[in-house]
């Protein structure tokens, strides 16, 4: 039987994801959702919360969950069909070798992440075309987020994250992440009460001094120095003010100071 504190969080999380899908209409009535799902805490949980939405939420959809076997050595294979043989949904296991292509194409010293996710992202949406899935639903959380603008700020001299929805590049997926609002910490307490069957990434957990730990960790030091700070800062990525940055593709400086030079100006005897 399920614990007080694990019936309250669970009650959190579905709260927030359910306003995520609401704010930026993740969910349509009969859309067919393809759930990623690697065996990590956040795809168990993004599963767990569509799950949750599909029994209760005023339109009707489905859930699929698929998995990507990259056939990294010791994957263990038979983990993720037992448990969703277990819950009883439809899945697929999609085995292809992008392992060997990551190790051969990345040079040493670099992180293999760029290239894994490109080739991921290529097999997973071939196979949402072939399953006819309108939405492809990843599990990227507000720490995700928050950990990407920063990296591109520090490292791309860009103000860039990840956005809760976007359509593929080639125009043909819509791409969406539910857990948005939800912060990793709360994903983590979910996963220890749901007892999920952790699968680690062996492959990207391999390397050292990657730029995304860096930042997970400078945002934690800030999290126990300031409480909120980071939440704060994920906030922020949803108010944004054009006006109040440097960015000319959004602001057109030159015909603010047009607009003020054609100001009439006032008479002081006409004012008097």
């Amino acid at each position: 039987m399920a614990s007080a504190q694990e019936n309250k969080l669970g009650r959190k999380l579905r709260r927030l994801t359910g306003q995520a899908v609401a704010d930026y209409a993740m969910i349509a009535d009969g859309d067919r959702i393809m759930a990623c799902l690697s065996g990590g805490k956040d795809s168990y949980t993004l599963l767990d919360m569509l799950l949750s939405l599909k029994r209760n939420a005023p339109v009707s959809f489905e859930v699929i969950a698929v998995n990507l076997d990259q056939k990294q050595p010791g994957f263990p294979e038979d983990v993720l069909p037992g448990y969703l043989d277990g819950i009883g949904i439809e899945y697929h296991v999609v085995q292809e070798d992008t392992y060997s292509i990551v190790k051969s194409l990345t040079p040493e010293g670099k992180t293999y992440c760029p290239v894994c996710s490109r080739l991921r992202r290529g097999v997973l949406y071939n196979f949402a075309r072939r399953i006819g899935a309108t939405k492809i639903a990843l599990g990227h959380h507000a720490d995700d987020a928050v950990e990407t603008l920063f990296l591109n700020m520090f490292h791309g001299g860009r103000m860039k994250s990840m956005p809760p929805k976007l359509v593929s590049d080639d125009g043909n997926h819509v791409v969406i992440r539910p857990l948005y609002y939800v912060r990793e910490r709360d994903i983590a307490r979910w996963s220890r009460y749901r007892d999920h069957p952790i699968i680690p990434c062996n492959l990207c957990g391999s390397q050292e001094n990657l730029e995304r730990p860096m930042i997970k960790r400078m945002l934690a030091e800030w999290d126990a120095a300031q409480p909120g700070r980071v939440d704060n800062i994920a906030r922020a990525m949803r108010h944004v003010v054009p006006s109040h940055l440097g960015d000319g593709a959004l602001v057109d400086f030159e015909s603010l100071r047009r607009s003020v030079e054609l100001m009439p100006t006032t008479d002081v005897t006409d004012a008097a």
